[in-house]
């Protein structure tokens, strides 16, 4: 037998050895998933919720500078309150404060991580905009 022969034997063997020995890992990749998976539900859901977190903030900033505007305007308290509910997170609370020819009007707000209520898991999310008050237009 030749040298190139009986490489390509030895080779060939070898060969069927590593076919033998992955057989035994039938069930590898299964386990492999199972370990993942729940990683990756959790991982989908904290991304969720900063997705939602992140929203609720944006609202916030955006009810808080209708408020301050609306104040800063001369418009009622009642008025400004009324825009920042309608721009901002649900239940959103908010404050105003004023001084120095300035109008303050926070909003913030409790939220929850959307679709898991169950979970009981809530972000604080606030925002304070402030607006110079603006001179009265002559008549």
């Amino acid at each position: 037998m030749s040298r190139s022969e009986a490489r390509d034997e030895a080779g060939a063997g070898a060969g069927r050895a590593a076919v033998r020995g992955l057989r035994g890992a039938d069930g590898f990749v299964t386990a492999e998933t199972a370990v993942v998976l729940p990683v990756l539900v959790v991982l989908t859901a904290v991304l969720t919720a900063g997705i939602g977190a992140a929203a609720a903030q944006i609202r916030c900033v955006d009810a808080a500078q209708a408020g301050a505007r609306a104040l800063a305007r001369g418009e009622p308290t009642e008025v400004a309150v009324a825009r920042a509910s309608a721009a901002g997170p649900v239940g959103a609370r908010t404050g105003v404060s004023g001084g120095d020819g300035l109008v303050r009007f926070r909003v913030s707000a409790e939220v929850g991580v959307p679709g898991a209520a169950w979970a009981g898991v809530t972000f604080h999310v606030e925002h304070t905009a402030v607006a110079a008050v603006e001179a009265e237009a002559p008549p």
